[in-house]
């Protein structure tokens, strides 16, 4: 085990997407982001997951924003840190299944406004939904990650989970993403799931979970410990709850071991979703807009 955990372990932070999509119903506008861009740009993430899933349609629909132009201005902001996005397979970020031609373009754009990393999934674990998204990135020069959704049953046992990664290496992905949206990866569970598909696969394997159960720090752990590469958290004002595992204890037992500097002067503060907040800029709007609600109906069923 010693041994296992001396490989540097990749930080993807959650944010600018599924953080505050988790707790806020994906509220937070575009302006409340950008003052907090280039001191996250200097922490060293792997990855910031800052586009995708719900964004799109809320950006659209209630935050009357374009989240094009969102996407163009955290690439600028985050000039050394890769950007990530979730996409859902066939459907885009829509709620039905879109022709190949309209998946095919939607990834070139993403990836031609400044999206790195394409996490691709469909909730069914089908991969004939996520092909053509993943021949599209790789044509466009992204890196394409396929995620699976994972869940409980008698069908899902580690020979399935085997299985559907050595599938998806031969699809051409770059990597894996095992996808806990309920909290429902327990910590033991994880490390013989990690250590099952890297003997499967020899690609990067990542972990996304949410704190719902209550044990995403300990099956972070366990998976860190199982060798898994890189895993999704949230800093402080947005972890927890139905969210992500929040950084800052992880970082006790990762030290040095995460490649990452969480020791950074922040002059601004990061609007907490249950309390009004300023932030230093011209925006001084009590946040979130509904009255200072809290919008935390979010059990990860409708993740993505």
């Amino acid at each position: 085990m010693s041994e296992q955990i001396k490989k540097p372990v990749g930080i993807t932070e959650t944010i600018l997407r599924d953080a505050h999509q988790s707790l806020i119903a994906t509220r937070m506008p575009t302006e409340l982001m950008l003052p907090i861009l280039d001191t996250m740009d200097k922490v060293g993430y792997h990855s910031v997951e800052c586009w995708g899933g719900a964004t799109f349609d809320a950006s659209l629909r209630f935050l009357h924003e374009d989240p094009w132009d969102r996407l163009r201005k955290i690439r600028d902001g985050l000039k050394n840190t890769k950007t990530q996005m979730l996409l859902r397979g066939q459907n885009v970020l829509g709620y039905r299944h879109y022709a190949d031609d309209v998946v095919a373009y939607f990834v070139q754009k993403s990836i031609a406004n400044g999206i790195d990393i394409i996490r691709i999934f469909d909730c069914l674990n089908d991969l004939r939904n996520v092909k053509c998204a993943i021949d599209a990135c790789n044509k466009e020069g992204g890196h394409a990650q396929v995620a699976l959704s994972y869940t409980l049953g008698d069908a899902y046992t580690m020979e399935y989970w085997m299985n559907i990664a050595k599938e998806i290496e031969e699809m051409g992905a770059s990597s894996i993403c095992i996808k806990d949206m309920a909290g429902l990866l327990l910590p033991y569970k994880a490390s013989e799931l990690i250590t099952a598909m890297k003997s499967a696969t020899k690609l990067p394997i990542q972990l996304h979970t949410h704190y719902t159960s209550g044990v995403a720090s300990m099956t972070y752990l366990k998976a860190v410990e199982a060798g898994v590469d890189v895993i999704d958290t949230a800093i402080s004002p947005f972890a927890l709850g139905t969210t992500s595992m929040i950084l800052s204890p992880l970082m006790i037992y990762l030290s040095t071991n995460s490649g990452i500097s969480l020791f950074l002067p922040v002059p601004i503060k990061m609007p907490h979703p249950c309390r009004g907040a300023a932030v230093a800029g011209p925006h001084h709007q009590a946040f979130p807009p509904q009255g200072g609600r809290c919008l935390s109906a979010h059990t990860g069923a409708d993740e993505g």
